[in-house]
């Protein structure tokens, strides 16, 4: 586990691909439980610590999630979150290049709970919710494209859904429409950056996650 930025009210750490952050019926130990037990140790603390989740990243996700160390930081968080006061910025390795350099997507998304998947839609349809990102370009290579991605909504799956749906599904993440999987079973979506103003020192924090140790992640990294 890889820790970015701590004080005495929040932790943001850099999640690898493959875990949970949250418990699960796999019966994974999730990223919350591994950080209450970095924090039981660091700190020599008896009895349980407490740890606030404020967000998720889809399991086959890597990069920055943010976690609460106090209850007055958790429901603060949560407000922030809901009220969209959180800049989250992702980059994604995308297989085609999209049509423009740089564009605003609006789509309507659609869950379907049994597939564990979203479809997105140009026009409303019955029970779908509006998802919103705008993209970048950012670095090129013969067969990817690296994107960079400020989310302005946060529905299931909305960028992996949204990029799929204009042609640009994420590298190794065959239920969007890639055709191979990643050696490693993640896919190429990267939460990159959060900006915010602390919930209590109200001091603006930019937090940055380094990328995967990957040679086509190091690759982008540099040509960004």
């Amino acid at each position: 586990m890889q820790v970015i930025y701590e004080d005495n009210h929040i932790i943001a750490v850099n999640k690898a691909c493959s875990e949970i952050v949250q418990g699960d019926e796999t019966g994974d130990i999730p990223l919350s439980e591994t950080v209450k037990q970095w924090l039981k140790e660091k700190y020599n603390k008896p009895g349980n610590v407490f740890i606030g989740v404020t967000h998720r990243l889809d399991r086959p996700v890597s990069g920055l999630v943010l976690f609460a160390k106090t209850g007055k930081a958790l429901s603060r968080l949560n407000e922030m979150f809901r009220d969209g006061k959180i800049r989250k910025t992702y980059w994604a390795i995308v297989k085609n290049p999209p049509e423009k350099h740089e564009d605003n997507l609006t789509h309507y998304l659609l869950r379907n709970e049994k597939q564990n998947k979203s479809y997105a839609y140009d026009s409303e349809k019955p029970g779908s919710k509006k998802a919103l990102l705008a993209y970048r370009m950012i670095a090129r290579s013969d067969r990817y494209s690296l994107l960079e991605i400020d989310l302005k909504t946060g529905r299931h799956h909305q960028i992996r859904c949204q990029l799929a749906h204009i042609g640009c599904p994420v590298k190794g993440d065959l239920k969007y429409g890639f055709d191979r999987s990643n050696p490693d079973g993640g896919i190429c979506l990267h939460a990159r950056k959060i900006s915010f103003i602390h919930p209590v020192s109200q001091v603006m924090l930019e937090l940055m996650a380094p990328v995967p140790d990957d040679k086509l992640w190091q690759t982008f990294e540099k040509m960004s």
